[in-house]
C-alpha cells in the first residue's frame, strides 16, 4: 500500500474542502484558502518520501549478494539467504527490487553458459537487419556437427530466459536446481551436442513517443464560449487524473511499447524457428528434448506443425510438468501414438520418483517427479530423464532413425484422424 499518513491527511483535507464548498459564503472562502494551500504541495516530493527511488544496482555485488561454492545466493556480509522484504510495508518497491535482481541473475547465467559450459551465443533471426530487434540461443560448438546425439532444452513461460528453469529457485535455492547447467554439463560429458532455447525473448521494449495532441478544429459550428467551457472542463478533468496518478504511482515509470522479434514473437514461433533453421539441419542421428511446463506445449506445437520431420528425427522427449493439451492443440491419432512411444511427462506429485501417475487424457505416459513443487520437477527428475534417454538409444529401432532429409512443409503435418 503506497498511501502513508500524510497521504491520508491530505485526502481528509480534500473531503473537508468539498464539504466547505457546499456551505455558506464564509465557508466557501475557507475552502478557497484551503485549495490554495493544497495547490502549493508538491505531491511528487510528498510521495517519494514514502517509497525509495526505483533505482537498483546492475551487479550482484551492488545488491550485496554473491553465489557461494554451493551455488547458493548469499548476503556478502552476513552469509544469510536472500530477503525479499528488504523494506517493510513497501511491497511494490520490494517486488521491483526482486525483478531487478532477477535481470542481473539472467545476465549472470548467460555468462555461466558461455564461460563455464563453453556454449556459443547465436543471434536470431539470422536475416534481421541492424535496425530490427533480435533474440539469441546458445549452442555447443558441435551442436550441428555431432553425428550421434543432440539435446534440446526448453524452459517454461514467464521471466525465465535461456539456461533457467526457475528464477525463484536460483534466488532461494541454488543454481543447480534453478538452471539448466547440470543438464548441459551431463549432456556434454555423455557426448551430446546441446542447444539451449530462449522462447520468452519475444520482443524489445522502447520508450513510447508522446502523441501530439490533435489541434482543435475551428470549423465547428459550436459557439466560441461553449468551446472554451468544454476545453476548460477537459483541462480540469486531466488535472484531477494527474493528481490521482501521482498518488497511484508516485514514481511513474516511462511508458513503453513492444516491438516483436521477427519469427520469434511467441514461444511457439521461436521453437519452430529454431527447429527449421538449426535442429532440422543438425547431423545428429538421435535428437532428444527436455521441455518444462509451457515448453511442453511449444514442443507439441512443433510436432504438430512439422510432424513428418520431428517423428523421423526425435528419439525421445522428456517433459517436466508440461502444460500441453492434446485436445486443445488438436493432436490426431498418429501424434498420440508417437507420444505414447517416445515421450514421458514427469509431473508434480506426492508419489515417489518415477511412480506411474494416471492421466485423464490419451496422452504420453506420466510419472511422478518426486516433488509437489512445479518448479522443481526438472531438477528432481534429472537422473531419471537421462536413464530414459539411454533406454531410447538401446531400443531395437534406435539405429534405424533417419538422417536429415528435405521435406516440404505442406506434407509435414499428417492429416488428423478421429480418436
Amino acid at each position: 500500500m503506497l498511501f502513508c499518513i500524510p497521504g491520508f491527511v491530505l485526502l481528509a483535507q480534500w473531503i473537508s474542502m468539498a464539504n466547505l464548498q457546499q456551505g455558506a459564503p464564509e465557508e466557501k472562502e475557507k475552502a478557497a484558502a484551503l485549495k490554495d494551500l493544497l495547490s502549493r504541495i508538491d505531491l511528487d516530493e510528498l510521495m517519494k518520501k514514502d517509497e525509495p527511488a526505483l533505482d537498483f544496482p546492475l551487479t550482484l555485488e551492488g545488491f550485496g549478494y554473491s553465489f557461494n561454492e554451493k551455488g547458493q545466493l548469499r548476503d556478502i556480509k552476513t552469509g544469510e539467504p536472500f530477503v525479499f522484504n528488504c523494506r517493510e510495508d513497501l511491497h511494490r518497491w520490494n517486488q521491483k527490487r526482486y525483478e531487478a535482481l532477477g535481470e542481473v541473475i539472467t545476465q549472470y547465467v548467460y555468462g555461466l553458459l558461455e564461460n563455464e559450459c563453453h556454449l556459443q551465443k547465436i543471434m536470431i533471426p539470422d536475416d534481421a537487419t541492424e535496425e530490427e530487434p533480435r533474440s539469441f540461443i546458445f549452442m555447443s560448438e558441435d551442436a550441428l556437427t555431432n553425428p550421434d546425439k543432440l539435446l534440446i532444452l526448453i524452459q517454461g513461460s514467464g521471466a525465465v530466459r535461456a539456461g533457467q528453469w526457475a528464477r525463484r529457485l536460483i534466488i532461494n535455492e541454488d543454481l543447480d536446481s534453478g538452471t539448466q547447467i547440470p543438464y548441459i554439463k551431463k549432456a556434454v560429458d555423455n557426448g551430446y551436442g546441446v542447444i539451449v532455447l530462449n522462447p520468452n525473448e519475444n520482443y524489445i521494449e522502447v520508450e513510447k513517443t508522446k502523441e501530439q495532441p490533435e489541434p482543435s478544429s475551428d470549423s465547428t459550428d459550436e459557439p466560441a464560449e461553449k468551446r472554451e467551457r468544454k476545453d476548460e472542463s477537459l483541462k480540469e478533468t486531466k488535472k484531477r487524473c494527474d493528481v490521482y496518478e501521482k498518488y497511484r504511482n508516485p514514481q511513474k515509470e516511462k511508458e513503453t511499447e513492444q516491438i516483436c522479434i521477427k519469427d520469434n514473437s511467441s514461444p511457439e514461433e521461436h521453437v519452430i524457428y529454431v527447429w527449421d533453421h538449426f535442429i532440422s539441419k543438425a547431423n545428429a542421428k538421435h535428437i532428444f528434448f527436455v521441455a518444462h511446463s509451457y515448453g511442453g506445449l511449444a514442443f507439441l506445437e512443433v510436432l504438430l506443425q512439422r510432424e513428418v520431420e520431428v517423428k523421423s528425427r526425435v528419439s525421445a522427449v522428456a517433459l517436466t510438468d508440461s502444460v500441453h493439451n492434446v485436445w486443445h492443440q488438436e493432436a490426431g491419432k498418429s501424434v498420440l501414438d508417437w507420444l505414447q512411444k517416445h515421450c514421458c511427462n514427469w509431473v508434480s506429485s506426492a508419489e515417489p520418483l518415477d511412480t506411474p501417475v494416471e492421466s485423464m487424457l490419451p496422452d504420453c505416459p506420466r510419472v511422478s517427479a518426486g516433488t509437489e513443487r512445479h518448479e522443481l520437477t526438472s531438477w528432481k527428475s534429472f537422473h531419471s530423464i537421462f536413464k530414459f534417454f539411454s533406454k531410447a538409444l538401446e531400443a531395437p529401432n534406435a539405429e534405424a532413425r533417419s538422417t536429415p532429409t528435405v521435406t516440404t512443409r505442406s506434407s509435414n503435418r499428417i492429416k488428423h484422424e478421429d480418436f
